[in-house]
């Protein structure tokens, strides 16, 4: 069995500890045309290289903030696209994006929240129930442990499949790389609940998280 990938490089880095609880985001296909997303990206690495060629004590500290920080305009945009896919929007396609979240919870994770807009999906998910009780914290070749990169395969695998169904359509309906980082400690834990939450209403679509219809807060749910 080859040992668990903890860390990989696409467009972003993906930072991905076993057992840990994990923030991500992912979106339609075409979700934010490649022109408008270009130079936020571009002045991304740029900073990047940056704080990287300098190599402070802070260096750490510096390449978290500009990966949050890029995150954040980042998701701006998705908030305000009103054109391209918005697939999401639709009750039917929601609901099945829901339903394949929830499919795993309990399982391959415990599920703590959601938030399903137009054209992306953010969910937060405790992988730690994964992990033998025996696990030493250093055997990186757990034979059934389902890493972060797989599960969001199980989930947006299926979804992509089925929504195209119903939609009458064909061709790539997920963008292929999540945003995703792991949460650090208990306030950052706290913060990403609220982030989440209260995406629909940061895009003045309710005026309490709790009335947009493709919420979920586990422990509200209780």
């Amino acid at each position: 069995m080859p040992p668990i990938k903890t860390f990989y490089q696409r467009n972003l880095p993906h930072i991905q500890p076993i057992g840990a609880t994990f923030f991500v985001t992912f979106r339609l296909f075409g979700s934010i045309p490649y022109a408008t997303l270009r130079p936020l990206r571009a002045s991304y690495l740029q900073t990047i290289a940056k704080i990287k060629r300098e190599n402070t004590s802070e260096r750490n500290m510096l390449l978290w903030a500009t990966q949050l920080a890029y995150f954040e305009a980042f998701d701006a945009l998705l908030d305000q696209i009103k054109s391209g896919p918005l697939y999401l929007q639709e009750t039917r396609v929601a609901d099945l994006v829901a339903e394949e979240i929830h499919r795993f919870d309990g399982d391959l994770y415990q599920l703590i929240c959601f938030c399903i807009m137009s054209n992306h999906v953010h969910l937060l998910i405790d992988t730690s129930l994964q992990i033998p009780e025996d696990w030493d914290g250093f055997d990186t070749s757990l034979t059934s442990f389902q890493p972060l990169d797989k599960i969001m395969k199980r989930i947006k695998g299926p979804t992509a499949v089925y929504a195209n169904r119903m939609l009458g359509r064909s061709g790539q309906f997920w963008h292929r790389e999540s945003f995703d980082r792991y949460i650090r400690n208990n306030r950052e834990f706290n913060n990403v609940i609220h982030y989440i939450l209260n995406n629909p209403v940061k895009a003045g679509l309710v005026d309490d998280w709790a009335a947009f219809g493709h919420t979920y807060y586990a422990h509200a749910a209780k």
